[in-house]
Formats: structure tokens, sequence, C-alpha cells
């Protein structure tokens, strides 16, 4: 079960822009989900994709630099218009999404802007005011026009961006803080198909209080290490890993990989590895050590 608040405000921005045309209001195209690190936002909305029947297009901040003026600004309008024909052409609903956009766009500090930050930006004000006019360098065309498709972006803090690019009118922002029984829920889905119970991922959320929900994904990843281990005894070790894992023949097939059954047992194990890792990680302070010792 989803957060009713979230499913709310990315169907209700889908539907919005999906009807812009019978409605006698100014419809923003894109809808922002920020919040924490490692909340759920992205898994959130997947989730509403896959319940709504959308294909996605789905961009990351690392594509909103590059070395060539101008690029991230053509690849944002090349990938909009991708969205429009999986519309026109596979009949399925589709928008354009943008992961982590203020770690691409956000200014952070002195950190200065770049003129593919600015022309990205550009590019996403302009969209959001002419959505169904987007060029990607081919002669101008009175004719070109296409399917206006959502956007939703998320990030963890909008107020890093340019701000007329955020404003009423461009973008809907919905604020996403998950509350224990949100926490409980997703985590739930998580570990559904692994015959964990709800009253079983209580008790593990319970004994990892106010943990990011990317904290309750890695405990299940941190459970196949063992089971890895043996495996790779199983290949003939660490000195015949790259032979088996790369050059085996049709007639030299690997083992099958077994996935370890899941048990509370074994991910609150895993729950206190973790722990004691973030807080080496907090008390260790390494950096520190070594500037220290350059200064003397």
């Amino acid at each position: 079960m989803l957060n009713s608040e979230a499913i709310s405000a990315a169907i209700c921005h889908i539907v919005k822009n999906y009807i812009a045309h019978l409605l006698n209001v100014k419809v923003p195209l894109i809808l922002g989900i920020w919040g924490g690190k490692g909340q759920g936002k992205s898994f959130q909305t997947e989730l509403v994709f896959q319940a709504m029947g959308i294909e996605p297009v789905i961009m990351s901040a690392g594509e909103l630099e590059s070395e060539r003026a101008g690029e991230p600004g053509k690849l944002i309008r090349e990938r909009y218009r991708t969205a429009s024909q999986v519309v026109q052409n596979k009949g399925k609903m589709s928008c354009l999404m943008i992961n982590d956009i203020d770690a691409g766009l956000g200014r952070f500090g002195n950190t200065q802007m770049t003129v593919n930050n600015q022309i990205v930006v550009g590019t996403l004000m302009n969209l959001s005011d002419n959505p169904t006019r987007v060029s990607i360098g081919q002669d101008w065309r009175e004719s070109d026009v296409i399917k206006r498709v959502p956007i939703i972006v998320t990030g963890n803090d909008f107020s890093t961006i340019y701000a007329p690019l955020i404003r009423d009118g461009r973008m809907d922002k919905f604020y996403w803080q998950p509350n224990l029984e949100d926490i409980v829920n997703i985590v739930n889905r998580m570990y559904e198909k692994d015959g964990i119970s709800r009253d079983e991922v209580i008790s593990i959320v319970n004994t990892f209080p106010n943990q990011a929900l990317d904290f309750y994904g890695a405990l299940r990843s941190r459970t196949y290490d063992r089971s890895i281990s043996k495996w790779i005894d199983d290949i003939g070790g660490v000195e015949s890993l790259g032979h088996r894992l790369l050059k085996q023949t049709k007639d030299e097939k690997l083992p099958v990989f077994t996935p370890p059954k899941q048990t509370v047992e074994a991910l609150l194990e895993s729950g206190y590895s973790l722990l004691r890792e973030q807080q080496l990680i907090m008390e260790t302070k390494l950096s520190k050590e070594y500037m220290k010792n350059i200064d003397d």
C-alpha cells in the first residue's frame, strides 16, 4: 500500500496534464517530489507508474552536464519528444522523469552555474511554457505539434534550484516525508515476496528507527553476501573467478546461484552490521586525521 498523499499528488498531476486542453486553468507541466535522502521518492513514483500502466522515459542528474555546450538541453528535448511518441505510437501513457535534479542543477556554497546548467534550466522553463512545441534543432515547422506529457522530477533540496523554474505555474511541488506507517507499508512491499510478515517488518523497523528507507533495502542485499561467498567457492574460488565469469564455454556452465531464504534473524544481523559501519564512518573521520598530519 502506497502513501495516499504521494499517490494523489502523482496521479493528479499526470491526469491534469493529459486533460489540460479540457481545463480552463493553467496546469503546471512539472511535478517536483522532494525530501530527505533515501526516503523512497523514486521507488514510490515507479510503483505509481506500474499501477497506472505508464511507460516513463527516465533521466538522471548525471546527464545534465556535458563537455559540449547545449548537449544536455538538447537531450532533455529529445527525451521529452520520445515520451510524446510513446503516447502517439504505442497508445500508452508516458512521462519524462528526471531523478535527483538538484544534484545536477542545484547551487551549493560557492559553486558556479555552467552554461549547460543555464541551458537546461531554460529548456525546462520553455517546455513548461510551450509543452507541445519542442524543437531539437530541425527546421521549424508550424505543423510540428506534439502530444503534451507530464514531467516528474525528484530531489532533496529544491531551494538550491533557480527560483523561476520552480515557481507556481511551472512546477507543482510535493514534500515527501514518510511517517512510520508509510515506512512500514513500503518495507512490507519490499519484503512481501520473501515471506516476511507485516508484524515481522514492524519489528525490524522498530529495531532500527530513524533510518532512511534505503537502509531497509540494504539489509536484504547484505543477506546475500554469505550465499555469494559460498557460490564463489563452488565455482573454484577466487583464482577461477575471471575465467568462470567471463570466459565460460557452452559446455562449462556456472553453478546455479540459490538465493538465501530471508529470515528476521538474518535481516537483523545485517542491520547491526550496517549500523556499525555508519557509526565507524561518523566517529573515525580519517580525512581530518590526514589533514592534521599534513599540517604537522
